[in-house]
């Protein structure tokens, strides 16, 4: 018996019990769902943040009041870095400018509890105010879908005008273009004059669509005697040194805070490119994750799988002793239990890889809201019916090997 007959014999076997076949397929798809699954959506994740990052440039770094202000200083708490004020964030941003041709936005978180409301509809109470300068939308890669960008009219005259995010505009509005109507939040009314296009968020809570954008002026007198910390992102040409850049504004934030020769810098330089590979040594690690997970999985489908194949060699007793006698060496009856138990993985698995494929991109969309796109994962579609032949010879290796040491008359007796 050839090859070929050999594995067309393993393909009648199967279809001889077609309900067992389809419950073993089923169980080697589920595992591979979950492996080609999982390894698809941190794809699509990581995906989303690059191109996210890519649109930021590689030079862009922010600069932020230092996360850790408090020290204990007999017995006192003594704040060490005090935030970062109006003037000396502007100061960096015009120096910045003018001496490297750089784009700087200067801006403040406001609050991040407001509700807005329009007529009788509103949000809940969990939008984010920020106030902002005319380069803010285009150096954090952010689109004016309708309407227009503040300018420097508006800020230099306290406007009261504002920016909604995607979600704000969708939730007070629905399909109406919101530009042109009036909103209140925090107790002033705002003239609508853009919307921005969905940006989309890794993760819950106040995201780049729940946030209401007002002129920099406007946010300081919202924030009436409370005191704002104001951040920086500067964007300088591609054609400056990433590190050489960082360490002239480092140099110069720290001339313009007067910190001490020898003192820590009182405040933080978060650039684009670092942040990129911190995530992605994240999803290095839920991608290990995800592997372990499938594989566990694929352990228990592999174990079910020889468990049936033991079941067949027992049925198969008899057919087994015929063969031998009309001629059929061991090797050959290896070859049909092994063939089997191959093309049932194979079947699983291919059934596997496209719930796989769907369900990772479903996963990836729905946490980055759509900014993923969809992904081909060639490399683990690949490994995945790697993973499937590698199954069907581990299950089909024991039954075919006790297959095969049949004594045939005792198989032609067996009933």
């Amino acid at each position: 018996m050839n090859l070929v007959e050999n594995i067309r014999e393993g393909v009648r076997s199967i279809k001889g019990n077609v309900l067992r076949t389809v419950l073993t397929a089923l169980i080697i798809a589920i595992g591979i769902t979950s492996l080609v699954g999982i390894l698809t959506s941190v794809d699509g994740i990581q995906k989303s943040v690059n191109s996210t990052f890519a649109e930021l440039g590689s030079n862009t770094f922010t600069i932020v009041n230092n996360a850790n202000p408090w020290q204990r200083n007999r017995g006192r708490s003594t704040r060490i870095n005090p935030p970062i004020t109006y003037r000396q964030a502007t100061t960096f941003a015009s120096i910045f400018k003018e001496k490297y041709e750089a784009r700087v936005s200067v801006y403040a978180n406001v609050s991040g509890a407001v509700e807005v409301k329009y007529g009788s509809q509103k949000t809940n109470p969990n939008i984010n105010v920020i106030g902002v300068d005319e380069d803010y939308l285009s150096i954090n890669a952010y689109v004016v879908g309708s309407g227009r960008n503040i300018n420097r009219s508006d800020i230099e005259n306290t406007m009261n005008v504002a920016i909604l995010g995607q979600e704000i505009g969708r939730t007070l509005f629905g399909t109406t273009d919101p530009v042109g109507q009036h909103i209140t939040f925090m107790g002033s009314r705002f003239l609508v004059i853009g919307l921005l296009d969905k940006k989309g968020d890794l993760g819950g809570g106040t995201g780049p669509d729940r946030i209401v954008l007002v002129p920099l002026s406007t946010g300081r007198a919202l924030a009436a005697n409370r005191a704002l910390t104001y951040t920086i992102t500067a964007s300088p040409p591609e054609f400056h040194e990433g590190e050489m850049i960082v360490e002239e504004a480092r140099g110069l934030m720290r001339n313009i805070r007067n910190d001490q020769i020898g003192q820590e810098d009182s405040f933080l330089i978060e650039k684009a490119d670092a942040l990129m590979q911190d995530f992605e040594q994240i999803t290095g690690y839920l991608r290990i994750g995800g592997f372990v997970i499938g594989l566990i999985t694929l352990l228990g489908a592999s174990i079910a799988l020889m468990n049936i194949m033991m079941v067949s060699v027992t049925e198969r007793t008899r057919e087994i002793g015929i063969r031998k006698s009309l001629g059929a060496t061991p090797a050959v009856i290896r070859f049909q239990f092994l063939s089997e138990a191959v093309i049932i993985c194979l079947v699983g698995g291919l059934g596997g890889l496209l719930m796989g494929l769907v369900v990772g991109n479903v996963l990836s969309g729905l946490i980055s809201q759509g900014g993923s796109g969809f992904v081909f994962p060639w490399l683990w579609m690949i490994l995945g019916i790697v993973v499937c032949i590698l199954v069907g010879v581990l299950s089909g290796v024991y039954p075919a090997i006790k297959a095969s040491r049949l004594d045939p008359i005792e198989a032609l007796r067996y009933e």
